[in-house]
C-alpha cells in the first residue's frame, strides 16, 4: 500500500471496519463468563456485539453441550437467525467450522477438504468465509504465557500438545476449488494470511486468473506458523498489499489493542473478541462487547470514522466479482500482467 503525505489525516481514510470473533471455540464455557452456549445467546451475542459498533461478525457455533459444532445444520440455523437479529452485518463464516478438540487429549483439527468445501452450500449463504492459502502449522500456544491461559482449559497439558501440533490445510488442489466454489455460490473469501508468501500466492491467483474479485484479508499475527508480533514484520506486509485491498489487522492476548491502534492510524481496519483474547491490554478479562467499545473509544481519539453495516458491505465490495484478471489487476491497484516479449515494467496506458 501507498502512503502518501496526506494518508495519516483521519479524513482521508476509509470508515473504520471492526471484525468481531466473539464464539472463540478453543474455549470450553467454564473458561469465560462471555461465551454463548444457547443459540438465543450466540444470537444475542452478535446483537449486543453489532451494537457496541462491530460490522463484521467471524462465526462460529456451539451445541447445547457447549462444545464447538461441526454441524452444517448449525450453521444453517445461526446464520438465517442473525440474518434476521443482524441484517446489516457482513456474516463471515470461520473456514475452519471449529478446530477445536472434541475430548480431552483429541488432536485439534481442522475437517476434511469434503467438509470444508460445503461451506460453499451453505442457507442462507454467507457473505464471507475465511480461507487459508498454503498448508502450515497453527501452533496457537507459541505465542501464550502462563497469564493467558491461567484459570482456563488450555492450562490442561493433552490439550495443549493438541494444540501445539494444529496444522491448516490448504494445498493447491484444495485452495483453487474451494475458491471456484465459494465464488460460484456468490461468497466472497476473505484471506487469513500469515506472512508475505502466503500473500504472494494469492496475487499469482489473481495474476493466474483463479480469483477475480475484491482483495480482502487478514494480516494474522499469532505466531506458530503465522507471523509473530514484530511491527516491522506487519509494515512490510502492509507495504506489499495491492493498493486496492482491503487490509485487517488480527492478533492475539494482551497484544490485541497496541497492534490494533497502530492499524487504525494507518487507515487499516481491526479484528477484536474472545477467540483472539479474553484480555484488555491492562490485563483484566474484557469481553468482546468491551472490546469492540475499546476500538471504537481509539477511532474516536484519532477521529477516525466508525463504519456502519452498510459500509463494511460497500468497503468488502460484497457480492462484487470482475469479469477479467485484467479488470481484476486494475481495480486492485496492481500492475498489468506482461504482455509476450514486454520488456521493462508493464504500465497501464492512458485512456
Amino acid at each position: 500500500m501507498h502512503f502518501l503525505d496526506d494518508s495519516l489525516l483521519p479524513e482521508n481514510q476509509e470508515k473504520l471496519v471492526i471484525q468481531v470473533a466473539p464464539y472463540g471455540p478453543q474455549w470450553i464455557p467454564g473458561d469465560s463468563d462471555d461465551i454463548p452456549v444457547t443459540m438465543d445467546e450466540q444470537v444475542q451475542k452478535a446483537v449486543d456485539c453489532y451494537n457496541a459498533g462491530a460490522t463484521v461478525l467471524h462465526v462460529h457455533v456451539r451445541e447445547a453441550d457447549g462444545k464447538g459444532s461441526k454441524r452444517l445444520s448449525m450453521f444453517n440455523e445461526m446464520l438465517a437467525r442473525l440474518r434476521e437479529a443482524v441484517p446489516k452485518m457482513v456474516l463471515q463464516v470461520g473456514g475452519s467450522i471449529s478446530f477445536a478438540p472434541e475430548d480431552e487429549g483429541q488432536a485439534a483439527q481442522w475437517l476434511t477438504d469434503d467438509t470444508r468445501h460445503m461451506l460453499a452450500e451453505l442457507t442462507p449463504r454467507p457473505d464471507q468465509v475465511t480461507i487459508a492459502i498454503n498448508t502450515s502449522q497453527m501452533n496457537i500456544m507459541e505465542l501464550m504465557t502462563p497469564a493467558d491461559v491461567a484459570g482456563t482449559s488450555l492450562t490442561n497439558p493433552a490439550i495443549q500438545a493438541a494444540y501445539n501440533d494444529m496444522i491448516v490445510p490448504s494445498n493447491p488442489t484444495w485452495h483453487v476449488e474451494h475458491l471456484k466454489r465459494l465464488t460460484a455460490a456468490g461468497i466472497q473469501p476473505h484471506f487469513m494470511l500469515g506472512n508475505l508468501t502466503q500473500l504472494e500466492t494469492v496475487e499469482r491467483l489473481i495474476r493466474r486468473g483463479v480469483y477475480t474479485g475484491p482483495l480482502v484479508l487478514n494480516y494474522v499475527a499469532i505466531g506458530g506458523g503465522a507471523a509473530g508480533l514484530h511491527p516491522a514484520d506487519m509494515m512490510e506486509f502492509v507495504r506489499r498489499t495491492p493498493d486496492g485491498a482491503v487490509l485487517t489487522l488480527e492478533t492475539l492476548n494482551r497484544n490485541v489493542v497496541p497492534m490494533n491502534t497502530m492499524a487504525i492510524a494507518m487507515g487499516l481496519h481491526v479484528r477484536v473478541g474472545i477467540e483472539d483474547t479474553l484480555f484488555g491490554p491492562d490485563g483484566k478479562r474484557a469481553t468482546s462487547v468491551q472490546q469492540i467499545e475499546k476500538m471504537v473509544c481509539i477511532a474516536r481519539e484519532l477521529n477516525r470514522e466508525v463504519a456502519s453495516g452498510e459500509d463494511a458491505h460497500r468497503i468488502y465490495q460484497t457480492g462484487t466479482y470482475w469479469n477479467s484478471t485484467d479488470e481484476t489487476l486494475r481495480h486492485l491497484g496492481m500492475t498489468p500482467n506482461r504482455a509476450p516479449a514486454q520488456r521493462g515494467i508493464p504500465l497501464r496506458k492512458a485512456a
